[in-house]
């Protein structure tokens, strides 16, 4: 099976767990068998392999996720990246083209997209292959359509010709309000949860029809000036020769703090306590300090660097304009090396604790406008600094001034201290160059 993970969306709606650069499908909130957690993009991924071992998965991610991403799933998936949001008409055609330019797969191979973050059981991914059946057998796209477990005005509609398993499509038909959503139903329409399944050329050939490129990497030069459409609109609904499966297993649309937290095993991941007159009631503490919770029924508190969260679970699906009125930095994101915590913000200064894993680095780099000083307070590595490389340890200090090239290599899993100090601190103040072995 060949798949494309669309993997998007700024996680508003869970904060302040996700950001920009940490969206849900990132979060580690489902527990494994051996007490661990896994996150919703580990978890498909899981599933994906346990339905097909030789599965190739493409994740199609922004820039901003990448590194986590590769910190997650590390080399067992490709990675295609979309310069910038442009709908899923043009991440989908440009994924197209990456594994035809860049992985070699034949215009003639089918390949299934499907978004990252779908909470299914596993024999949903056994499902999707069967997909790929109906495009060999002669449609040109085929469709999962999910039975509605209730009314909903969240997702768009698919409506089939009849009630049978595979069935030809009637229509489609996009978010309703609730009491056309509820006519819908009576008469056997299917949410569209944008899974599909084509022939890698069918794809390119009607990215060719909106869109003059030639390869990937002239697709990739012109995706800024690209209209912003999604595949259903440009193609899916246009296409006459079109199949739907009709699928009743478990599926959920995990995107709210009410919806997740009634998937969550336990109800407390971190530091907390909570009474015995709390009732449906779901923490999630991400700091070094106890939540305490008293008497509160229906609610999910949730806090990490970002913020904190108290809600009643049911008024938590409305937080996204309160979110979108605060205007803060990213105070935590995954990296391909590790990760960083932002833990003080000062006029002046910026103080973070930076976590390496075992093996990597970071990018060698400068700063034009700030210095840096690096307190290692466990595990051990190596600095180079202006090409200069010394091994480090816990308890010792690195200083560099503005314009000193530096990284770090962990040899052993590490954390840092990283003090920022400097008149201008911010992210775009940085240089990377190349490191000669």
């Amino acid at each position: 099976m060949n798949i494309i993970l669309l993997s998007g969306g700024s996680g508003k709606r869970l904060w302040p767990l996700s950001n920009d650069v940490r969206s849900r499908q990132f979060l580690k909130l489902f527990k494994r068998q051996d007490g661990s957690y896994e996150s919703m993009i580990q978890r498909v991924c899981r599933q994906i392999r346990m339905a097909d071992d030789q599965a190739m998965i493409t994740v199609a991610t922004s820039k901003a996720q990448v590194s986590a991403v590769h910190n997650q799933l590390e080399d067992t998936v490709n990675v295609c990246i979309e310069p910038n949001r442009k709908g899923t008409f043009p991440v989908v055609a440009l994924t197209a083209a990456y594994l035809r330019d860049r992985k070699g797969l034949a215009e003639e191979e089918i390949v299934v997209v499907c978004p990252i973050d779908p909470y299914v059981e596993d024999r949903y991914f056994s499902e999707l292959q069967k997909l790929e059946e109906l495009v060999r057998a002669g449609a040109n796209i085929a469709l999962l359509g999910i039975r509605p477990t209730e009314a909903s005005d969240k997702y768009g509609y698919i409506i089939p010709e009849n009630g049978e398993p595979v069935s030809a499509v009637r229509t489609f038909k996009e978010k309703p309000d609730l009491q056309t959503a509820g006519e819908y139903l009576g008469s056997g329409a299917l949410w569209n949860g944008g899974v599909f399944a084509c022939r890698l050329g069918y794809i390119l050939e009607r990215a060719h029809q909106e869109i003059a490129f030639t390869d990937f990497e002239d697709l990739y030069d012109q995706y800024e000036k690209l209209d912003e459409i999604s595949f259903d609109y440009a193609v899916v609904e246009k296409e006459p020769n079109i199949r739907v499966l009709r699928y009743d297993g478990l599926w959920k649309d995990l995107s709210t703090w009410d919806v997740l937290s009634e998937e969550m095993m336990e109800p407390v991941i971190g530091q907390a306590l909570y009474n015995d007159s709390c009732e449906n009631l779901n923490i999630i503490n991400e700091l070094n300090v106890p939540i305490l919770c008293m008497g509160l029924k229906n609610v999910v508190v949730s806090a990490s660097a970002e913020g904190i969260l108290v809600s009643d679970k049911k008024e938590s699906q409305d937080i996204e304009p309160f979110v979108n009125s605060l205007n803060q930095q990213v105070m935590f994101a995954e990296k391909s090396w590790g990760n960083f915590c932002v833990l003080d913000v000062e006029d002046g200064s910026l103080t973070v604790k930076v976590t390496l894993n075992p093996g990597y680095r970071m990018n060698y780099h400068s700063h034009d406008h700030r210095d840096e000083i690096w307190t290692v307070i466990s595990g051990r590595g190596k600095t180079i600094v202006d090409g200069m490389e010394e091994q480090v340890k816990p308890g010792d200090v690195i200083t560099m001034e503005a314009g000193c090239k530096h990284t770090i290599v962990a040899e052993t899993a590490m954390q840092i201290i990283e003090v920022q100090l400097g008149k201008e601190i911010n992210v775009h103040d940085k240089h990377k160059y190349e490191l000669e072995d």
